[in-house]
């Protein structure tokens, strides 16, 4: 098993503290959440991301991808009519891409819910086919990167779209591209009246990437949801990629985080 954590689990603590803390916990993946390194990816040079990537991996880690695309942007809109802001959306998520590639990484998850939820005057469909359009147009540079978009299912406290791995599943279908496949994440699949285990199995030959968590939104083993029956689908479906810990409460402090995550999951699974 591979274990990951996300970046912004560690606010503004210094870089290489947060890589050791992290490091010294077992985790050996480091996701990234893009504002945490600029509020303007265009200025964001060659040499500073050069010299981040050489950071993490200073550390005995390596970055895997990107998550929180399009938290705090501006002007972005996944499934919105509007054409130009879906053109805009796409050429973002096009230089995303090359960050992620840039990084060292392979992995984009699409979560943002914000950039994502449509109005009650537009249809599930419009929405689908306007989210399939704008995607569509990032796949020549995701080949070209060798990065791949990780769609994830949201529970229905976060927004109205995707909010179950089958219509996920049915927003991948209709891009029809093996670079972009599904992302499973614990707190969105426990909103679901079937159970995680079962989420898992079923979409196992699309699973790109994993998010371990609660839907107290702390970390796995953390709140109420059982991880040994979760680990146990995960094994049994011979997922390989990373098992990534996503946050949303940080009240604990980032180190007990880290460390609790990691004891429970190794926990779950003796």
């Amino acid at each position: 098993m591979k274990y990951a954590i996300c970046n912004e689990t560690f606010g503004d603590m210094p870089l290489d503290q947060a890589l050791k803390i992290a490091r010294d916990a077992g985790y050996t993946g480091w996701e990234v959440a893009p504002f945490m390194l600029t509020d303007n990816l265009a200025s964001f040079t060659d040499q500073q991301r050069a010299a981040y990537r050489d950071t993490v991996e200073s550390h005995g880690m390596q970055i895997i991808g990107l998550h929180w695309l399009l938290a705090k942007t501006e002007g972005f809109h996944l499934t919105t009519l509007d054409e130009s802001v879906r053109r805009k959306t796409s050429d973002y998520f096009c230089s995303l891409a090359r960050l992620c590639r840039d990084l060292g990484g392979d992995v984009m998850v699409l979560g943002s819910p914000q950039q994502r939820n449509y109005p009650s005057d537009q249809t599930e469909e419009q929405a689908m086919e306007a989210a399939a359009d704008c995607l569509r147009a990032v796949v020549p540079t995701l080949d070209e990167c060798g990065v791949r978009i990780a769609i994830e299912p949201l529970g229905r406290g976060e927004g109205n779209f995707l909010n179950t791995a089958a219509l996920g599943r049915d927003l991948m279908n209709r891009i029809a591209s093996d670079r972009v496949g599904l992302h499973l994440d614990v707190k969105a699949m426990s909103d679901e009246p079937t159970p995680v285990p079962e989420i898992i199995h079923q979409q196992a030959d699309v699973m790109f990437h994993f998010h371990a968590n609660d839907p107290n939104l702390l970390g796995p083993g953390m709140g109420d949801v059982e991880f040994r029956p979760i680990f146990d689908a995960i094994k049994e479906v011979g997922y390989d990629g990373w098992v990534s810990v996503e946050v949303f409460d940080y009240s604990l402090g980032a180190e007990n985080i880290a460390r609790q995550s990691m004891a429970n999951m190794i926990a779950a699974q003796s």
